[in-house]
């Protein structure tokens, strides 16, 4: 496929669909959680704080026939579409949101899904699809008792952990880019090019999205990445 797509992988089972009609417009809203405090003798001052999880808007529509605006090869039922979207909000799944030809690529989850006819016109129905950024996180279980820290005998050499890296880590790669983490749309070679690692999904081909100052770049297999 050329030009503009809206592609959705399910993190869970490793499937991928294409959105049958493009939006007529998709923004991004990065926002901070700054906070504005008084201060004595100074007055209001504005509190940096996180950023926030990135919210998409898709409101578009799915087709009972073909037409001349469709935006795939080939057409589905609008059953198709539509469960795709719905066993992932079920499942408390997540999917990754790709546009082809642009740097968006996001891990993501489905805030709200409304569909259905207007107008009284039913040969295709209308939905929203409200999308909210998905961060992986691990909970530490912090305890209490201290625990004695195991000398080690004189004489022997710890070994070295491997150098491992997680979401934000500074790598090196040296492969090539596909659009997704399933290895659709080869892109270009990657050669000694530092990096960041924007996601991880575990468990596909090309588990690994790296990227420029936030901006993902494309995902590559985890043999082609080192930590810098």
């Amino acid at each position: 496929m050329d030009g503009f797509g809206i592609f959705l992988t399910n993190y869970k089972n490793n499937k991928t669909i294409q959105l049958p009609v493009n939006p007529a417009e998709l923004k991004l809203k990065y926002e901070g959680d700054d906070k504005s405090q008084t201060v004595v003798n100074l007055g209001e001052i504005n509190q940096l704080g996180n950023l926030k999880l990135v919210d998409i808007t898709i409101e578009s529509a799915f087709p009972l026939t073909e037409t001349t605006y469709i935006a795939v090869d080939e057409l589905q039922e609008p059953d198709y579409y539509i469960d795709f979207i719905k066993k992932i909000q079920k499942a408390k799944g997540h999917m990754q949101v790709v546009v082809a030809n642009t740097k968006i690529s996001l891990p993501m989850t489905v805030e709200s899904f409304e569909y259905g006819f207007e107008d009284g016109y039913d040969e295709e129905y209308k939905y929203t699809l409200e999308l909210k950024q998905y961060r992986e996180f691990e909970a530490t279980k912090i305890s209490k008792s201290k625990k004695k820290k195991k000398k080690s005998k004189k004489g022997k050499k710890r070994i070295s952990p491997p150098k491992k890296f997680g979401v934000g880590s500074s790598v090196v790669v040296n492969g090539r880019l596909y659009m997704d983490s399933n290895g659709n749309g080869p892109g270009a070679y990657e050669k000694n090019a530092q990096r960041k690692v924007i996601n991880i999904a575990t468990g596909h081909k090309y588990p690994i999205c790296v990227g420029i100052n936030g901006s993902a770049r494309g995902w590559v297999r985890k043999s082609d990445v080192k930590k810098a």
